[in-house]
């Protein structure tokens, strides 16, 4: 199991934004930004280079959540950055496709 999986399956503890029954969101534990979370379908794709057509809706879903959720902690408005790392030099850490809604502060460019 990856860590974004036992976090779903209450494993391990993490701050819980949100659940149903794709996706999970909660707060980074190493925050980049005053608003740092992680939109995470419960579905295990290990990259984004390893999605496949069926995993499109889910795809969009994981979008249009990080957007809901940007609207719900208050930084919609201001502006947010959506990140999706993929593989090693993309910056992926855990191999479990996520997205990062990251805001709060304005956010330099280009990111690293």
């Amino acid at each position: 199991m990856t860590l974004f999986e036992k976090i779903a399956a209450r494993q391990i503890p993490a701050k819980i934004i949100q659940e149903d029954d794709d996706l999970i969101v909660f707060h980074d534990i190493n925050p980049q930004a005053p608003v740092h979370v992680l939109v995470v379908p419960k579905k295990p794709i290990t990259r984004l280079n390893h999605a496949k057509e069926e995993d499109g809706k889910l795809l969009g879903k994981l979008l249009l959540k990080a957007r809901e959720i940007a609207g719900l902690l208050g930084i919609a408005e201001s502006g947010f950055r959506v990140v999706i790392n993929s593989g090693r030099d993309g910056g992926e850490s855990v191999p479990h496709l996520h997205v990062h809604l990251l805001g709060g502060r304005p956010l330099a460019w280009p990111p690293g």
